[in-house]
Order: structure tokens, then sequence, then C-alpha cells
């Protein structure tokens, strides 16, 4: 069995100038494989491999490279070799490229392109840029519901090369509306001479052109499909979208949530690419709002002053109680975004989520006040007695007791606050687990000293 040539044996054939070796070679690779060995190597290195590719395997892997890969090659590649490759590149991929370009150089890119491309191109361009119109392609397989078995077969030998998947073939009336879609499986079952009305059922899932792309995530996961068929207003079949784009959607969504949930703004383009004033910009609004949340828990402290005062050993727990808040309400928060994301439950079950939460804060504050209480019983019996003074066990539960409601509160405002944004029609991941950590920071001040002040009257306070 022939081994494809390591990174090194590449790399020597270039410096070598072995370049007809060099292209023989690389026929042999896989798509996925050109891609892994052009990240490898430096820029002079892949411009040298790519111009070597043939035009289909070049295409391919030109579709999966990063957009920073891609600009390079458009930059540093004749004009003739990138419009080939564009001309040959699916729609949905070329106008995912076309999205991250200059306005001038898009102009200049789609002059190149063949009239049916072009034309392809402006539509899918025409399209609002979260919209299932710009993830569409418009190669696939139409057939009609008075063909034979036969003849579908036979139409998509002549024609199937250039569409996107032959998974599943799409029923049309003569005016081009949709009237049901087959999984390819029925015609290979089936006998030659079966109508395909035979084969339908008149049930589908479809697309709108003007979804949001989102919503498209959705209905590729409910229907578990690897394509949807898009249709506008009046039925009528405009395209497909398949999973290797929704995938990409997803990846980008999923990023984006992340990144909002770190406590930053989403970043526009890849980590390394993004610019330093670029990065700060995104990152410093978020946190001067932090920094302000947080001079609401120096207020907090300053109103309970006289308590801290007299009773100074109260302020040993407060990073402890704060934290214990703040990373319960993280916690929430992050569980309630991803179960969001994913349709696991909707807005309209937030009581079915608020009682969860309550028994689970309730459970979860018992069990790190019990830990709170009982390491605090343990070193003023047995490690530095006297440390926490002659009311060590007021201590101890007022601290057990702050940890139960502050962790309480934490999970509920973790669970309730991305749910009241998304209510409002806002994005819940921008309830960022730092914000949320900021906001129980506050009110868990407030909670531990008005325990503090119910349980130690009359002792310290």
């Amino acid at each position: 069995m022939n081994q494809h040539p390591t990174l090194e044996h590449i790399t020597s054939l270039i410096q070598e100038g072995e370049f007809f070796k060099l292209k023989e070679a690389l026929k042999n690779f896989e798509p996925a494989e050109v891609v892994e060995l052009l990240e490898e190597e430096e820029e002079r290195e892949q411009l040298i491999i790519f111009r070597l590719l043939p035009l289909q395997l070049a295409t391919e892997v030109f579709e999966y490279l990063n957009i920073d890969i891609q600009k390079h090659f458009l930059a540093n590649l004749s004009q003739d070799k990138m419009a080939d490759i564009l001309n040959e590149m699916s729609p949905d991929d070329r106008t995912a490229l076309l999205e991250f370009l200059p306005d001038d150089l898009v102009r200049e890119l789609i002059q190149t392109l063949s009239e049916p491309e072009r034309k392809v191109t402006l539509e899918l361009l025409g399209y609002p840029e979260y919209s299932v119109g710009r993830l569409m392609t418009p190669d696939y397989i139409a057939i009609r519901e008075t063909w034979t078995v036969q003849q579908v077969l036979d139409y998509i030998r002549r024609h199937g090369g250039h569409s996107e998947t032959l998974n599943v073939l799409y029923v049309t009336d003569e005016r081009g509306r949709l009237i049901d879609d087959i999984r390819i499986r029925e015609f290979l079952l089936a006998g030659p001479e079966v109508r395909v009305s035979e084969l339908m059922d008149r049930r589908f899932v479809s697309l709108s052109s003007m979804q949001d792309q989102e919503e498209a995530i959705d209905e590729f996961r409910r229907n578990d499909r690897v394509a949807l068929p898009v249709i506008n207003s009046e039925g009528i079949l405009f395209g497909i979208v398949t999973i290797d784009d929704i995938l990409d959607i997803r990846e980008e969504e999923d990023t984006e949530d992340i990144q909002k949930l770190g406590g930053s703004e989403a970043l526009d383009e890849p980590y390394l690419a993004t610019s330093i004033w670029n990065m700060v910009k995104k990152r410093a609004g978020w946190l001067v709002i932090l920094l302000l949340g947080e001079m609401l828990t120096t207020s907090a402290m300053h109103h309970f002053e006289d308590d801290l005062q007299r009773a100074a050993v109260l302020g040993l727990f407060i990073p402890l109680i704060i934290s214990a808040g703040g990373n319960a309400g993280s916690q929430a928060t992050s569980l309630i975004i991803r179960a969001m994301s994913l349709g696991e439950f909707t807005v309209s079950d937030w009581w079915m989520i608020l009682r969860r939460e309550l028994l689970s804060g309730l459970l979860l504050g018992l069990i790190l006040g019990v830990v709170g209480s009982l390491r605090i019983v343990l070193w003023a019996k047995y490690i530095d007695p006297g440390y926490f003074g002659p009311f060590w066990l007021l201590i101890a539960v007022t601290v057990g007791f702050s940890l139960l409601g502050i962790v309480l509160w934490g999970a509920l405002a973790g669970a309730m606050l991305p749910m009241l944004l998304k209510r409002l029609g806002l994005d819940p991941a921008t309830s960022s687990a730092p914000f949320v950590a900021t906001l129980v920071d506050v009110t868990g001040l407030i909670i531990y000293f008005t325990v503090a002040t119910t349980v130690l009257r009359g002792t310290l306070l």
C-alpha cells in the first residue's frame, strides 16, 4: 500500500525544485489531507503546492481552507487561476467567502465568474446577511411525479455530477413548486417501472429563504437531515441548504456564545487574526461595566462598615461568601444558556426551570453551608482554639446560613437572567458568567450581613 509523502519530504521536493514529482504525488491526496498539509507549510510553500493541484482538487481544497489562507491565495495567485476556482466552487461556499472580502475586491471577483455563476452569486448576496438565502445552493436534483424510477436514475446519471448532494431528490410541479422530497434509497429499492407518485407521501420539511440561520440549525437538528429545501412564500423551490454549511454556522454561533459567556463582545475574526486594538475594544467595554458593578460591592461594604468594625472577624469570610454565590450563579447561567441554544426548553418553561433551580440551589447551598460551618467548628475546637473568639459557634451558624442563602440566590439569578433577556428579545449569552457573578457579589454581601445581624445581635453586634 502506497503511503503519502511526509511533510518533510514535500518540503524537500519544493526546495529541490522537483515540481513534477510533487504534482504527481499530490494527485493521490484527499482534499482534507491537502488542507492539513497547507496549514503546516509557510506561505511560499502553500502557493507552490496549491498551484500544482488539479482544478477539481484545488477547488475542493479551497472550500475547506480558513478565510486567511483563502485571502492569501486571492492576493497572490493569477486572476485566471482564481477565476477557474471561483467558477468551480459551490455557490454557497463562494458566497461565504465573498462576505468576508472588501466590496471593491468582491466586485472585481464577480466579474471573473461565468454568466450563470455570476447570476447565482448576485442572487445569494442579495439576501440579508444572516438569512437562509445566503447559505443555499441551486445545485440539486428536481424530478416530476409522473416519472418512473428508471427515468429518475437516468436523469441523475446525466445531471447529478454538479448536485451538492444526491441523498435527497425533490419533486416539483410544472410551476416549480415543491410537493415532496424523497430519499435516494427509496429509488434504489424500488422497481424501475414504479412511478415517483407511488413513492410520495407529500410530507416534507422546508426552510424559507428569508428565515434566520439559527432557525435553520434547529430544523436540521429536529429532523435529522443532511439537506433541506429552501422555498419562497409561494412554495417555489429556490435551492437547498446542506449540513456542512449548517455545521459551519453552528460553530460560529457556539464560538460567539462562548466568547460572550467569558465577558466580552464576540470577535469578528479568528483570535490570532484579530488586531490588539480590536481585541482591546471588544473586551474593554465589558470590563468597565463589570468594574462599575463591583464598585457597588464597595458601597454595600461601606453600608455595613459599623458592623465590620464591631466584628472584624466577619471580614474574614467575605471572599468565601461572595465567591460561592458567584460560582453558583456562573454554573447556572452557563447551563441554562447552553440548554436554550440546544432547544431543550423555551422561555415559556420558566416556572419549571425556577422550581428545578430552587431545589438545586437549596441542596447545593446546604452542602456548602455544612462544609463552611464544619470548617469553622473544626478550626475553633482543634486547630486554633480562641481564633474566632468565644462566639465561634454563632459565627459558624452565620456562615452556614449565609452560604445557603447566597448559593440559592446565585442559582436562581443565574438561571432566570438569561431567560429574562430572551423574553425581552436580547441575546441570553450577554448575561455572561462574570456579569452574573458581579450581580451576586453585591447582593451576596447584603444577605451575609443581614444573616450576621440577625444571628449575632446581642453578642458581637
